[in-house]
């Protein structure tokens, strides 16, 4: 069953923030442990720059929801490979949503990080989190950044690793071949890694979008990955980002 904006804590009743008129980020929150779920909704009320859009706790009416809320930011509680959020990943995409996803997973749910990453999931932050960095995840995440704490990246850096173990080589070497980046190059490798997209590249570097993309094919080529996932999470954890 899935509960509305209406039916949120009233707190989250207001979508424009008080001090201006700015809209709030309107989040959708999605689990199935009632007590989780609210506990979710009464935190994200209570800021005054964050709107409870709705919340959904099965999987029959996740794709529906989605659709009808258009979320700027889901807080996912199931895993990647759960029939929900499934459900709730082809709504985004097949309706073309702006929507970013960030999955909270508990200790058992490490095996869907890559997965969740390749579906188009922005976020993974764990259940037991604190306050303040979950906050902070929403906010950068509907800002456009990834978010992954340190165990996250290092686990999906692993699976991809041995996702592409036929380019051993390559991987093995990325630091010794970053240094041969351009200094453009840098600046993209920089950028994606902290998820920006090709327009919003282009226009900070005063490039077009096909420039970027050209720099992208030669850096692919450079440093032996596949896309630019796999960029941004090698970038970050052999820190070819920093100085770019």
């Amino acid at each position: 069953m899935a509960r509305p904006a209406s039916s949120a804590p009233s707190g989250a009743t207001n979508n424009i923030i008080a001090s201006g008129s700015l809209a709030a980020i309107r989040v959708l929150i999605a689990d199935d442990n009632s007590l989780f779920r609210d506990g979710l909704a009464n935190l994200v009320s209570a800021q005054p720059d964050l709107h409870v859009a709705g919340t959904i706790d099965s999987a029959a009416a996740a794709a529906e929801q989605t659709r009808q809320v258009r979320p700027d930011v889901v807080l996912l509680g199931w895993s990647a490979t759960a029939t929900a959020s499934q459900r709730i990943f082809a709504a985004i995409h097949e309706s073309k949503l702006t929507t970013r996803v960030i999955m909270m997973v508990s200790e058992d749910g490490k095996e869907d990080f890559a997965e969740a990453i390749r579906l188009g999931c922005s976020g993974i932050v764990p259940r037991k989190t604190s306050t303040e960095l979950l906050l902070k995840s929403i906010r950068k995440v509907h800002a456009g950044e990834i978010w992954l704490d340190r165990m996250s990246t290092a686990d999906v850096i692993r699976r991809l690793s041995k996702k592409g173990s036929g380019n051993v080589a390559a991987r093995q070497g990325l630091r010794e071949q970053g240094a041969a980046l351009s200094t453009r190059e840098r600046e993209i490798v920089g950028l994606i890694a902290q998820g920006f997209k090709n327009k919003d590249m282009a226009e900070r570097l005063f490039i077009s979008e096909q420039t970027v993309k050209n720099h992208l094919h030669n850096i692919f080529d450079k440093l032996g990955v596949s896309d630019r996932l796999e960029l941004a999470l090698y970038a970050i954890h052999h820190k070819l980002h920093e100085g770019a």
